[in-house]
């Protein structure tokens, strides 16, 4: 089962970075873009999700924002902190190269059976769910 879940990984992040390239982007810059889609989030959220060091995430904050594509704004709920949020630009590529990952993803499945997509859906969001890789909003 392990290999089967490195070598699926490896194949996803393939994807990802074939996507992004079509897009003009760096894999990490689709993956900050393609984050900041529901919602905009605060640095901390994003280092955790990302998994990078809070220097890391500002510095590559900082190169994604000189593209234009994100933007620093002020967090409703602490006037010190800063959320990222999505440009009118950046929102309207992070949705297509969304979508191109999630076709290209879907092709890839689309042999199995109905029911065996749901429970591998099912199963992918349970191992997420257990290891704590959810977005914030969706922490009760």
């Amino acid at each position: 089962m392990a290999d089967a879940l490195v070598r699926l990984s490896h194949l996803v992040q393939h994807v990802f970075a074939d996507v992004a390239r079509d897009h003009g982007l760096t894999s990490q810059h689709l993956q900050l873009v393609c984050m900041l889609l529901d919602e905009p989030l605060g640095m901390t959220d994003l280092s955790r999700l990302m998994h990078l060091e809070r220097s890391s995430m500002t510095g590559l904050v900082d190169r994604v924002e000189k593209r234009g594509l994100v933007a620093r704004v002020a967090d409703p709920a602490d006037r010190r902190a800063w959320r990222v949020a999505l440009t009118e630009d950046g929102a309207g590529l992070a949705g297509r190269a969304h979508d191109d990952v999630v076709a290209r993803l879907d092709s890839m499945v689309e042999r199995l059976e109905r029911d065996d997509r749901d429970r591998l859906a099912s199963a992918v969001a349970l191992i997420l769910a257990e290891q704590g890789f959810v977005r914030p909003a969706a922490v009760t």
